[in-house]
């Protein structure tokens, strides 16, 4: 698993995956809002298989 997800990436899916899951809990959002857990945990993990399968990456690497 090669991370595939960096900087504002990374942070944005968290503030949002947060927001999702707040609002589910405490304002008795949709169930659908629950899938700010995954963007909470490919925020995590720097890795989105969406993103793999699409061959996009916001992460930086070296140039070798």
């Amino acid at each position: 698993m090669k991370a595939n997800v960096g900087g504002i990436d990374k942070v944005l899916r968290v503030l949002v995956g947060i927001a999702l899951v707040a609002w589910t809990l405490f304002f008795n959002g949709p169930i659908w809002a629950w899938i700010g857990v995954v963007a909470i945990a490919t925020g995590f993990i720097s890795f989105c298989p969406s993103y793999s399968l699409l061959g996009i990456s916001t992460c930086k690497t070296k140039e070798e």
